[in-house]
């Protein structure tokens, strides 16, 4: 009975292909991949498991619409194990959504509404990333409710979850959101504030900062955020800022560079994405090639970073002094207008 379900939603998928789609609003089925070549290093030395080729993500994305005003969006990456018992955890997102005029309410497993641009990217894009991106768990069941003008500028976002930091030990824990995403112009922003039980009665708040300025083809990002609990209030104690420069050459080639610093001297124990006496940087570099002109759905990268500090979490993803060095490949395909073809 392992694979049961994985076997289920297969199925559901192919049936659904087979019968395509009246109209190509009311469904949209995409499937998305990426593999990676690695090499680490750790102070010099070579990491053999850390290194190598890996598959990366599999995912299938439905979106559709159905009674007017409903809407339905799910994202499954098949390249984790699924169990019985687990199988939302393997669900990226699954929710139902009703919209009318500028209003609208969804409610299931979302993405739980932090600041930050990198935060707000897709995991398949990411490359090298702060300490708390790494250790935050994104996606949680709730309830959200989203206002947008009729400019469409401007969008501002409530919601309930529980809180990243449940568990099985503790899973009557709540997470409070407002989300603001503004676009201005070239200046573009996706601030938040909120509030997260990490054991019953205790909060760590987060603010978050996104900031991009889009130039078209240059895009600069910078993000910061700070994170405090109950009894400790002072900003800059707990905080991750990051900076990234993208700049398109050509409609072929993307060019980027980026830093991280996450560093928490706050003295508690609060924080579980950025442990209390990390100081930990990051500087990395790297292009995006696409082979097909004016298409990004197939994409080859290639990044270098290198992290130094101290990371108090012992199963922390980054450390001092380590060198990663990542080619691959992503491709992204609409199955519809595939079998259209």
């Amino acid at each position: 009975m392992k694979y049961t379900k994985l076997l289920l939603v297969v199925v559901c998928l192919f049936s659904i292909f087979q019968a395509k789609a009246e109209d190509d609003e009311r469904l949209s089925v995409k499937t998305e991949v990426r593999v990676d070549y690695l090499r680490e290093y750790d102070k010099n030395q070579f990491v053999d498991e850390g290194s190598g080729f890996f598959g990366s993500y599999v995912n299938i994305i439905l979106d559709g619409k159905f009674a007017n005003n409903f809407s339905y969006h799910y994202k499954q990456g098949l390249n984790k194990t699924i169990l019985t018992e687990d199988f939302f955890d393997a669900a990226e997102w699954l929710y139902l959504s009703y919209a009318r005029n500028n209003w609208s309410v969804s409610a299931g497993k979302l993405v739980v509404a932090i600041g930050g641009f990198e935060y707000d990217a897709a995991t398949i894009d990411m490359y090298s990333c702060t300490e708390f991106w790494h250790n935050i768990p994104c996606y949680q069941l709730g309830v959200s409710a989203d206002y947008t003008t009729n400019k469409g500028d401007d969008m501002l976002q409530m919601q309930i979850t529980q809180s990243p930091f449940n568990n099985e030990y503790e899973r009557d824990l709540y997470g409070y959101s407002v989300i603001w995403y503004g676009t201005h112009g070239i200046f573009n922003t996706i601030y938040s504030a909120n509030l997260f039980e990490y054991t019953k009665g205790s909060y760590i708040s987060y603010i978050s900062l996104g900031n991009e300025l889009d130039f078209g083809n240059l895009k600069l990002q910078f993000d910061f955020m700070n994170r405090a609990d109950n009894h400790q209030t002072f900003l800059f104690d707990d905080v991750s800022i990051t900076g990234n420069i993208s700049y398109l050459i050509a409609d072929r080639v993307n060019v980027f560079a980026k830093a991280t610093y996450d560093v928490n001297k706050s003295g508690r124990e609060s924080d579980f994405t950025v442990f209390d006496g990390t100081e930990m940087s990051m500087f990395g570099a790297g292009l995006e090639y696409f082979p097909i002109k004016g298409n990004e759905n197939l994409r080859i990268h290639a990044n270098y970073f290198h992290a130094f500090g101290n990371n108090t979490n012992i199963d922390g993803t980054q450390y001092d002094n380590r060198r990663l060095f990542n080619v691959g490949l992503t491709w992204k395909v609409d199955l519809f207008k595939l079998a259209a073809k």
